[in-house]
């Protein structure tokens, strides 16, 4: 009967606990409208998340040149504008065993849009982290060879392509 009891209460704190991908900032239109074109010799970078539920969102910290990206969640973009040039996206997250660090150039008068996903590395590790520790320090050292072994990619999308995605997200508040 105890057991019964806890199990309720903890499929309670599940369902209470989880996250919805409803947003409610401005869509892409109306921010491009509002805001205008990035000024002369700057580029807008948009990053973006699609409206799926993901783990990413827990504990993931953004940096786009060392200066953190706040609010990016599923179903939302951040944007940036930012001088024509070289630029670094990174990606931490507490625990994880590795950074993502991709370098990126980026040209005036244009906007580049990125999708933020899971990387391969971490889905790896998520996927075995039911196999407890030994299963973690397993899939850890296996994936160690792995391109980006930080817990997040970072993706350019063509312009068609997210503006399509784009189109139902919201401005991260």
């Amino acid at each position: 009967m105890f057991g019964r009891g806890v199990a309720l209460v903890l499929g309670a704190l599940l369902l209470c606990s989880c996250q919805t991908t409803e947003r409610h900032g401005l869509d892409y239109a109306t921010m491009t409208q509002k805001v205008g074109p990035p000024k002369a010799g700057h580029t807008r970078i948009v990053m973006l998340r699609e409206k799926t539920f993901s783990i990413v969102d827990a504990d993931s910290r953004f940096e786009l040149d060392g200066e953190p990206i706040r609010g990016l969640k599923a179903g939302t973009y951040v944007y940036t504008d930012r001088p024509a040039g070289q630029h670094r996206f990174t990606a931490s997250e507490g625990g994880f065993p590795g950074v993502t660090e991709i370098d990126i150039s980026v040209q005036s008068g244009r906007t580049h849009f990125y999708v933020v996903r899971m990387s391969e590395r971490k889905a790896a590790i998520a996927a075995n982290g039911g196999n407890g520790v030994l299963g973690l320090v397993l899939s850890t050292a296996l994936t160690a060879g792995y391109k980006n072994l930080g817990p997040l990619d970072f993706l350019l999308l063509d312009e068609a392509a997210a503006k399509t995605t784009i189109a139902e997200l919201r401005l991260a508040e």
